[in-house]
């Protein structure tokens, strides 16, 4: 039976990162499994008869719910998010505040992308002034990410932001407002208005998961492969040292 001697660095180095590596290998399959779960809502919800608005608040799971909206959109407090694009251009989303007659309620709609090819001059919108109905559905995010997220500026609009968080402009605002986004379906007060889900679809996960997983293979097979290399050169030594003796 072969002995085996790793050494202790190497020992270390492989007790300390091959359970980082299978760590992240499920933490990838998990993340897969939650985009699978979230693609087969989204799915069904999309293709379901929007609720009423008075409905929305009383959700105990509103993501990807559609909602059928009548109201007035807010033209002075508009965000325009950064960094958006759409088939290789870049751009920004546009959002307001959109007051719903039926319940008071502010919501903030996600109109839709626009180009912004210059970045010297402003992007130009409209907003439609009078009431008008519309049909939406929120937008809950798969997962939080970190970013820094100022309190908006209430000075100064419309405001370029790189992430959307409603609850800090009703704040800002002093209004009753709901907390997740709404993304508006196509028509009259939107412009394109084709919404990806998620960023990364599951079959990326997916693959990071089979790379995790390979690394840890490859990490332990150059484990076991040190352990018996070292083993039989102290051997072969051991028995060179011998023969001169005798």
């Amino acid at each position: 039976m072969k002995r085996f001697r790793p050494g202790i660095v190497p020992t270390l180095v492989v007790a300390l990162l091959l359970p980082v590596l299978v760590s992240l290998g499920f933490w990838q399959l998990g993340r897969g499994a939650e985009k699978s779960a979230l693609l087969q809502t989204y799915s069904e919800r999309r293709v379901a008869e929007p609720m009423a608005s008075t409905e929305l608040q009383h959700s105990a799971d509103p993501a990807f719910r559609r909602v059928r909206l009548h109201g007035q959109f807010d033209a002075s407090h508009s965000l325009l998010l950064d960094n958006r694009q759409r088939d290789g251009k870049v751009g920004v989303e546009l959002l307001q505040p959109f007051q719903d007659q039926a319940t008071g309620l502010w919501l903030l709609i996600n109109r839709g992308w626009l180009p912004w090819p210059d970045r010297r001059t402003a992007p130009q919108f409209t907003t439609p002034h009078q009431a008008l109905s519309l049909d939406a559905w929120v937008y809950v995010p798969p997962g939080a990410t970190f970013q820094l997220q100022a309190d908006p500026d209430t000075t100064t609009w419309p405001q370029l932001v790189t992430a959307v968080v409603p609850s800090k402009l009703w704040t800002a605002l002093d209004r009753e407002g709901f907390a997740y986004e709404l993304r508006a379906e196509t028509g009259p007060a939107t412009y394109q208005a084709d919404w990806p889900v998620v960023a990364m679809g599951p079959e990326k996960h997916i693959a990071y998961a089979v790379q995790w997983f390979a690394m840890s293979i490859a990490l332990f097979g150059l484990y076991l492969y040190l352990g018996w290399h070292n083993a039989k050169e102290k051997h072969h030594g051991s028995g060179h040292e011998s023969t001169q003796h005798v």
